[in-house]
């Protein structure tokens, strides 16, 4: 029995909202940036058309040509500007409010520095402006001069400061606050080889740490390397989105250049030139000799065939080397053969 005024609680029945709270999962968390169906334009010009992205972790390449929307793109998940339609989220939160930006950190391609300061008082300056205390922003302030390799360089005028020097304090204020979001446009431009070893394997060891990063270079080479997730833009839109080689992989019409080594290369070309994945062959020498160019669609469906052929006739096959399967061939391909960016 139990005593007047009290509950057992085997003979309770939760209410209907309590039931639905315990039989829902937790609920996943808020994408750390998301474009739904976003557009933007400016007067009659139109920068960003029906966009729809979600990111949530490690690097991503962002890469396309002049006018095709980047620079739209990337103010917006900054919160400089606002869409026109469709929304942009920074976890759940409309990236133009402040407790969204505090998530995002941006490191321009343009400058834009008190020239009189130095490198280290800027950085200062930009700490105080997160609202950290004096003691806090010049621990930090160290700290990310250091871990971009200008700790000993930051008392400087900003004006001596070399392309590489001012790209390395941009990315410093950038990191002050620890955001979860980085974005960077362009930042390795003017850096010299050894620095831009050196920002790549930053750039890694942050997305080892659960940092987020949208990287806009025209670095494709250095991308390629970086990257394992390339948005490709054209006209306003998302061209494609994946990594290099599943963006290569979906585009069976794509017609792949190759360089084949073999003994006998005229009668090779005889065999394959009615092959109908072949869409051009050429035949050319070097100083090692005669050797064909072949531009073939489908490549997994051409190379099956090319390597019965060479098995089938015996054919001696020296060399077999892809020319074009690289970012600047995928973005020449998508951006309508240009390959420019």
């Amino acid at each position: 029995m139990t005593a007047a005024g009290t509950l057992n609680p085997r003979n309770v029945t939760p209410a209907p909202e309590v039931i639905d709270r315990m039989n829902t999962p937790e609920s996943e968390p808020e994408p750390l940036l998301l474009f739904e169906q976003v557009s933007k334009w400016y007067g009659p010009l139109l920068g960003l058309n029906q966009v729809t992205l979600e990111l949530n972790g490690g690097i991503t390449g962002l890469v396309g040509a002049n006018g095709a929307g980047k620079s739209t793109l990337i103010r917006l998940a900054t919160g400089q500007i606002r869409p026109n339609l469709g929304r942009v989220r920074i976890r759940g939160t409309d990236a133009w409010d402040w407790r969204a930006r505090r998530l995002v950190g941006y490191c321009p391609d343009t400058d834009a520095f008190y020239e009189e300061m130095t490198g280290r008082e800027f950085v200062l300056a930009m700490a105080r402006l997160c609202g950290f205390p004096r003691a806090e922003a010049r621990r930090r302030t160290e700290a990310v001069l250091d871990r971009v390799g200008m700790r000993d360089r930051a008392d400087r005028k900003l004006r001596g400061y070399s392309k590489g020097m001012r790209q390395r304090v941009k990315l410093a204020q950038a990191l002050l606050h620890e955001p979860e979001l980085l974005v960077l446009d362009e930042p390795m431009s003017g850096i010299d080889p050894v620095g831009r070893q050196e920002l790549l394997e930053l750039f890694r060891g942050l997305a080892r740490q659960g940092k987020c990063l949208l990287i806009s270079s025209h670095e494709l080479e250095e991308l390629e390397k970086l990257t394992n997730h390339v948005i490709v833009m054209a006209r306003g839109r998302i061209a494609a989105v994946g990594t290099l080689r599943q963006i290569r992989d979906l585009m069976d019409d794509f017609p792949l250049s190759v360089r084949v080594e073999v003994d006998r290369p005229r009668e090779l070309a005889r065999q394959l030139i009615d092959n109908p994945d072949v869409v051009g062959l050429d035949l050319a020498s070097d100083e090692t000799g005669e050797y064909l160019v072949l531009r073939a669609k489908h490549p997994e469906r051409f190379f099956r065939a090319l390597g019965q052929c060479v098995v089938a006739e015996r054919f001696d096959m020296r060399q077999l080397e892809p020319l074009d399967d690289t970012a600047h061939a995928v973005l020449g391909y998508l951006l309508g053969g240009s390959g420019k960016t």
